[in-house]
């Protein structure tokens, strides 16, 4: 008896759709479910680059998926490479462009992906919201950043096995298209990238964190904290005129307490701004009695943007002051600051 598959609804993008959410869609056209496993097996694991290389699916049922569905939402444009990592440039289908990067470290594979285009953030010492916030991204489009660069990999080999939303963009300004992303990424019939080896990085939007902590997730939560007061704050990141950093700090302590996961607090050393010993003290007194860890960041270079790195000897008094004080810190390894790879590198590519 032959699949009937009459219907009239526009495409979605494949990659936006969980397992159950695709049986869904097939049970609606009348199509038995099992074929939504089947394409998500060709998807994520066979790493099927169109519906035309699903060859065990009639092509009839080939035809009407792609009637019915967007595969792929991005296209590779271009790569860059440095010593350990791998910039891409993907393009969308309305022609803006976003970028993302795999950091090889000895065995781990993990990618950076961006979740809007542009960023909302407008931070001080960071490329990717020069141009403000263009627009986010769907699901799919994210997803379908660690699908590509997964499949690269896996023909060495290899897997995409951590995932840090931190490239463009504010994870939590795209809410509800990130969480989405986070249930089909950890999927075991896709990725099944672990929760716990998933970082979401946040300026402090407030509400979303709430959000998050209540997600019944164990992901990672990462704050841009930059600052180790309200001031200095105020003056490299806009979204703390909104976001005052008491109210950020109980929001984050929550999120710690209900998913009892250890927080990181990223810390963007900039000259002369945030990185003397007194920042370092206060800091201290900020967080002493926190469960966390502090990622120190020495800036890397953007063009046009006036501020600039320590020197390495202050950020070592800086790195210092903080380990005197019980403070756990690590020091981020620059990777790709050549490629501008590195940490508030990625910027809004230039359509043609």
């Amino acid at each position: 008896m032959s699949e009937t598959l009459n219907f009239k609804s526009p495409r979605e993008q494949l990659c936006s759709l969980t397992l159950d959410e695709l049986k869904e869609r097939m049970k609606q056209v009348g199509v038995p479910a099992f074929r939504a496993q089947q394409v998500f097996e060709w998807v994520y694991l066979k790493g099927a680059v169109s519906f035309d290389a699903m060859t065990n699916l009639s092509k009839e049922f080939r035809v009407r998926l792609e009637e019915m569905f967007q595969f792929p939402a991005i296209r590779l444009i271009q790569t860059q490479e440095s010593d350990e990592t791998t910039k891409f440039l993907w393009e969308l289908s309305d022609g803006k462009r976003i970028e993302s990067v795999l950091i090889q470290s000895f065995d781990r594979r993990t990618v950076c992906v961006s979740s809007q285009v542009g960023c909302p953030g407008r931070c001080a010492f960071c490329a990717s919201g020069k141009t403000g916030l263009i627009r986010s991204l769907s699901t799919a489009e994210i997803v379908e950043q660690v699908l590509h660069i997964d499949r690269i990999l896996h023909e060495k080999g290899e897997r995409v096995c951590h995932l840090v939303y931190m490239g463009m963009g504010e994870p939590l300004d795209n809410y509800d298209a990130v969480v989405q992303s986070i249930r089909i990424i950890n999927d075991e019939n896709s990725f099944h990238i672990s929760q716990r080896r998933i970082t979401v990085s946040t300026v402090g939007i407030v509400e979303g964190i709430y959000r998050l902590a209540r997600e019944d997730f164990k992901v990672n939560l990462a704050l841009s904290l930059h600052a180790p007061n309200q001031s200095i704050r105020k003056m490299i990141i806009p979204f703390a005129k909104k976001y005052p950093l008491e109210e950020i700090l109980m929001a984050v302590d929550e999120y710690a307490i209900l998913t009892k996961r250890d927080i990181t607090y990223e810390y963007t050393l900039l000259a002369d701004i945030n990185d003397g010993p007194m920042q370092a003290e206060e800091l201290v007194s900020l967080l002493r009695k926190k469960q966390c860890t502090v990622n120190l960041i020495p800036y890397n270079p953007v063009e046009y943007l006036r501020v600039k790195r320590p020197k390495g000897d202050r950020i070592t008094r800086f790195r210092d002051i903080l380990n005197d004080g019980g403070i756990n810190t690590t020091w981020r390894y620059t990777k790709g600051q050549d490629i501008a790879a590195a940490c508030g590198q990625l910027a809004l590519p230039v359509t043609e």
